[in-house]
């Protein structure tokens, strides 16, 4: 019971997952109960992920080395680099072989390693997308996961409405260096509660947190047109 309720504080460490209280009480409750991953299902995510990710190196070091998955509400999405075609469909089978897997999607390109540079930028474009994503106060930002690889955005979570979504996916798509954005982000049914809406104006007294300058672009950017957005439906 102790490991148990130290991966539930855990998960809402790493995930930022602290309600927001107006009037003394917490906003959005019911909706956020029924509608979003709870701190018991975060704890279960990076559990899959962790035996995912073991199951690869037991496998194959070198595959295991080029790939990365997130996984949210037992949904899995692989992403990275292999030499070896036949690798991304073993790292498709060993992702199932984990308790808890509900789907599993593979964007994983078959191609030689990037270079230093080339995961240097690709660390850039996602830190910057959470950077922007943590101070737009119409995305919940702890709903999606993001993984870069060579220049293309992969986003897998959820959304509370369209609206929200375009938002997510028009930030992603605007960062310089971005050449395409692929989303497998499902939209939850329902609307966020009226104590909580999803555009509500500051404080008139209130002060607004300095956002973080991000870091210095590893290459200069090319200008021109944003980067194409492409939805995977989800199965």
């Amino acid at each position: 019971m102790k490991k148990i309720v130290l991966l539930g504080l855990a998960a809402l460490l790493v995930e930022g997952c602290v309600p927001v209280v107006v009037g003394g009480t917490a906003a959005g409750v019911g909706y956020a109960a029924g509608q979003e991953r709870g701190p018991v299902q975060q704890a279960k995510d990076l559990g899959i992920k962790a035996q995912i990710v073991d199951n690869w190196r037991r496998f194959n070091e070198e595959m295991a080395s080029g790939l990365s998955c997130n996984v949210y509400d037992g949904k899995v999405l692989i992403a990275g680099t292999v030499r070896d075609p036949e690798w991304r469909v073993d790292a498709v089978r060993l992702a199932w072989q984990v308790d808890g897997v509900k789907e599993v999607h593979s964007e994983a390109q078959v191609s030689d390693k990037t270079s230093l540079m080339d995961d240097a930028r690709d660390t850039w474009i996602t830190t910057r997308l959470r950077s922007a994503l943590t101070f737009d106060p119409e995305v919940r930002s702890l709903n999606y996961t993001i993984e870069t690889v060579n220049g293309t955005v992969y986003l897998i979570g959820s959304a509370r409405t369209r609206a929200e979504l375009d938002r997510v996916t028009n930030h992603a798509r605007n960062i310089p260096n971005v050449r395409k954005v692929v989303t497998y982000v499902d939209i939850r049914p329902g609307e966020p509660p009226s104590s909580m809406p999803a555009s509500a104006p500051p404080p008139a007294d209130a002060v607004p947190a300095p956002a973080a300058a991000p870091e210095p672009m590893p290459a200069t950017a090319p200008s021109g047109p944003p980067a194409p957005v492409e939805v995977r439906p989800l199965s």
